[in-house]
């Protein structure tokens, strides 16, 4: 119910959109090019039908999607590519004229689709619908300016479909600016967490997680605790979970019905993908797994650090660390500046094989 409160109140803010049909997002300015990717469809019909819906970008190449030099707020982005290039395809956001980005991430683990094969996603912020259409509506509110890119760090161009809809507007001095971060371990050392996040100075709050995870081990897997070290915590955290399933909403394995896993898909939780091993080359199971902190953001005045332990269980009642293909983005706002992030890794770290 809050989502629609307000909706009917006028407002003075201006609604522009960025695509391939308008990369300025100028008022009046969309559909009027004379050549693009849809010239040769378009060749009979001309200005106006559709001459330029997508961009290819080759490989090496980092294109800008569109850039924006007022203040204002980023309400919906959609896009989609073919999914061998989920994972090298980078997006990148930069706000006022940072020199570091505050999103950096293969753009399919953005979109919950870190495995590079297409899962349907219905929750809040992040929507992925047949076949491959990738939205998301995180608020992304600039004082100055923003800046969203795209790098091919693959061996083969890609085409890239994308539409920024967004609307200038002031922006309240209490809005913290979005950041997301990508993070790998691959395959995580024996008896070592997986950090989803480190290095957060400033004010803010949390608001997401996306894993994907590869199973290397027989039997189940997520035993292991999320844990929050919040504003100074060092040796133990402020917040503390009592296992994967139950951080990202489910319980008992996710077993549902008995002998299988049960996929769901929710506004705020999902395991909203489950890959199964086909006894011949597949031989791994690879889940995806969201939560979003929306209702019951994870709040920090200095800084913060967020783990997952990998657990499953060895013989005779035991715990065992695991030693799995975690991937991991994590979402948050805070007030600039942001301590620079990890390098992200080249193609080959981040492929899925």
């Amino acid at each position: 119910m809050y989502l629609l409160s307000g909706l009917s109140e006028l407002s003075t803010a201006l609604s522009r959109s960025i695509s391939p049909e308008n990369f300025t997002g100028e008022k009046g300015r969309g559909g009027m090019a004379t050549t693009g990717t849809g010239e040769g469809p378009a060749r009979e019909l001309g200005q106006g039908w559709k001459v330029s819906p997508s961009v290819i970008i080759k490989p090496g190449e980092t294109f800008t999607m569109g850039e924006i030099r007022e203040s204002g707020v980023i309400q919906h982005i959609w896009l989609t590519c073919f999914p061998a290039h989920w994972r090298s395809l980078v997006f990148r956001i930069y706000w006022d004229d940072e020199e570091t980005p505050s999103v950096e991430t293969p753009v399919g683990d953005f979109f919950c689709n870190g495995w590079c094969e297409r899962s349907n996603v219905s929750s809040l912020p992040i929507c992925v619908n047949p076949a491959g259409g990738m939205n998301s509506y995180w608020e992304m509110p600039f004082r100055k300016s923003a800046r969203l890119t795209m790098e091919n760090i693959g061996r083969k161009e890609a085409v890239l479909y994308y539409q920024i809809d967004y609307c200038l507007t002031p922006i309240p001095d209490n809005a913290g600016y979005l950041h997301a971060q990508f993070r790998r371990s691959n395959p995580l050392p024996y008896k070592e967490v997986h950090t989803i996040l480190d290095g957060v100075k400033g004010q803010g709050h949390y608001v997401g997680t996306y894993l994907a995870w590869g199973v290397n081990n027989n039997g189940w897997w997520g035993e292991g605790e999320v844990k929050f070290y919040i504003d100074g915590d060092r040796e133990f955290p402020t917040i503390c979970g009592t296992g994967t399933e139950d951080y990202f909403g489910g319980a008992w394995n996710f077993e549902h019905p008995q002998g299988q896993y049960g996929i769901y898909s929710t506004p705020f939780l999902g395991l909203s993908q489950v890959i199964k091993g086909d006894g011949l080359y597949r031989s791994q199971q690879r889940f995806g797994m969201y939560r979003w902190h929306i209702p019951d953001p994870i709040r920090f005045q200095q800084d913060l650090r967020v783990t997952i332990q990998a657990l499953g269980w060895r013989s005779e009642g035991r715990y065992l660390p695991l030693q799995d293909d975690i991937s991991s983005l994590a979402v948050w706002y805070q007030s600039e500046p942001h301590a620079p992030f990890p390098a992200l890794g080249d193609a080959n770290y981040l492929e899925v094989i």
